[in-house]
């Protein structure tokens, strides 16, 4: 499925460059330590709780992760939180009708890394609302240049390579699906590859 609308060719380059920002851009503030999350999902529901319909307020997995869920900016596709402990709903994932959740692999991301097929994901939404998804993939990549917004990137276990424009293509768009993305750290590079937990939606 491609995104709903057809957007301009200058349209779809802002996409792609904002995609591009989002995966090279380092954490540059001070991590905030949050109390640790609730350990089940009424617990954890009722604190993400504000009554807003229709906003994502968290994401929860059993014995994995409870992290809040902030929105980006509408001015600002690139940003993600500095907080550890939060993820960040990513606006442009959004648009194609799918979730897109980050978080930089230093800070909360780290828990990605740790998420196995067949593991239930529920998320959040600001009046109570629940929505139940199952990991279905997981996806590593490894950038061909880490610090080039025109790099492609290898795909860890087929060797494929591919465009930026293509992965974000490949994880963002189709059928209703969650999306976890965080950095891939190796030799002192923490932007070296990237991390795709991908869930769909339980019927």
């Amino acid at each position: 499925m491609a995104l709903r609308t057809d957007p301009k060719p200058s349209y779809r380059l802002v996409n792609l460059l904002a995609f591009l920002a989002l995966v090279f851009r380092p954490t540059t503030a001070n991590a905030l330590t949050l109390p640790p999350a609730r350990s089940d999902l009424t617990s954890f529901s009722l604190s993400v709780y504000n009554g807003q319909a229709g906003v994502l307020r968290g994401v929860y997995i059993h014995d994995a992760l409870a992290f809040p869920i902030v929105q980006q900016p509408s001015y600002d596709a690139a940003f993600v939180s500095n907080a550890d402990g939060v993820v960040t709903e990513f606006d442009l994932a959004t648009r194609t009708g799918n979730v897109g959740l980050l978080a930089h692999n230093t800070l909360a991301g780290k828990a990605f890394a740790n998420l196995a097929i067949g593991q239930q994901v529920a998320i959040v939404y600001g009046d109570g609302k629940i929505e139940t998804f199952v990991v279905s993939k997981i996806l590593r990549f490894a950038a061909i240049s880490p610090y080039s917004v025109t790099s492609e990137f290898r795909n860890l276990d087929t060797d494929i390579t591919v465009s930026a424009s293509q992965l974000f293509s490949d994880v963002y768009n189709g059928a209703r699906h969650l999306t976890f993305q965080t950095c891939i750290a190796y030799n002192r590079n923490d932007s070296w590859g990237r991390l795709f937990v991908i869930a769909r939606p339980v019927k």
